[in-house]
């Protein structure tokens, strides 16, 4: 199926404003990130108590911190007031992360729901179970770990990218694909610090759905490009690879307009649970597209002409 029959679109004249516009997003992301000591982490990561509860009407989040000023556990008094607290979802739903604390007892979960409860009695639900949706409680050698497994995950991902496309292609078409899934996670990682989104294991899980979606369309391509060199020697090489583009345009729009109403509409009726994780692949799909016409197929022109000069 054709959307588009024949396009005969210049797509390498335009890889100058191509690159400003790449970094500058990179960079507005990079100054988020510097701005904010780095992406902002779940639980996952960082370790702590994450409490999601539910009133029977909205509540302030300013309420929740005067109820949690002092905040009595086994005859000791905690200032819960500065942990991070949000609303999700519902302005009734209230999600309460708490860091670990020097001398926090056995029960010390239990007595800050009960504590929220005895201060809003008349703002709780009938049934006591209805009024916790979800306690999460991971340790800091645990998330430490799950961090160095993410990076890793990362790295490896990337790293067995190069040597595959550097096999099956060439090593300047291995760089140009490494670049440009570079250019998708940091332009999604920006996006995350700009919009002060919290970095959790499906988020990282949705990293790695990018770059394997990104690598896709790029190979797409990158395959036309061998293709038409070898049947069209005397073109140059710009050439070869502007129509290598516009021969694929037809299918890259198909999948990242299909892929991107489904991912969208997780984001938009999903749910809490996976609204960053519909929102991240929804970045990663346009950013994906992009950056396999504007990023990765420019830098194997920069690259071949280099090579050609030497």
């Amino acid at each position: 199926m054709r959307i588009i029959k024949e396009t005969h679109i210049k797509f390498m004249s335009q890889r100058r404003a191509s690159f400003i516009l790449s970094l500058f997003l990179i960079f507005s992301g990079i100054g988020s990130l510097v701005i904010n000591h780095g992406p902002k982490l779940s639980i996952d990561f960082q370790g702590g108590t994450l409490i999601a509860v539910q009133f029977t009407q909205p509540m302030g989040i300013t309420q929740i911190r005067s109820a949690l000023d002092a905040v009595s556990i086994d005859g000791k008094v905690f200032d819960l007031s500065r942990e991070e607290i949000k609303h999700f979802g519902e302005k009734t739903n209230v999600a309460i992360r708490l860091t670990p604390q020097e001398n926090e007892g056995n029960q010390f979960i239990q007595s800050v729901i009960t504590h929220l409860s005895d201060s809003f009695p008349n703002l709780i639900p009938e049934d006591s179970k209805d009024f916790i949706l979800t306690i999460e409680k991971v340790g800091p050698k645990i998330g430490a770990e799950l961090s160095g497994n993410a990076v890793m995950a990362i790295g490896s991902a990337l790293l067995l990218i190069l040597l595959y496309i550097s096999i099956r292609f060439e090593f300047i078409f291995a760089l140009g694909a490494i670049v440009a899934l570079l250019h998708d996670v940091l332009i999604t990682l920006g996006i995350f610090s700009i919009l002060d989104y919290e970095i959790s294991l499906s988020i990282i899980a949705a990293f790695l759905t990018i770059v394997g979606y990104s690598l896709n369309d790029t190979i797409i391509i990158f395959d036309r490009i061998r293709e038409n060199v070898k049947s069209n020697k005397r073109a140059s090489y710009i050439d070869i690879v502007d129509k290598s583009i516009n021969q694929s345009i037809s299918r890259t729009i198909i999948t990242s307009l299909t892929t991107f109403l489904v991912v969208f509409i997780l984001w938009a009726f999903g749910g809490e649970v996976i609204h960053l994780f519909a929102f991240a692949m929804m970045v990663g799909v346009i950013i994906g597209t992009y950056s396999s016409i504007y990023v990765a197929s420019p830098l194997v022109v920069l690259l071949h002409s280099g090579k050609q000069n030497k």
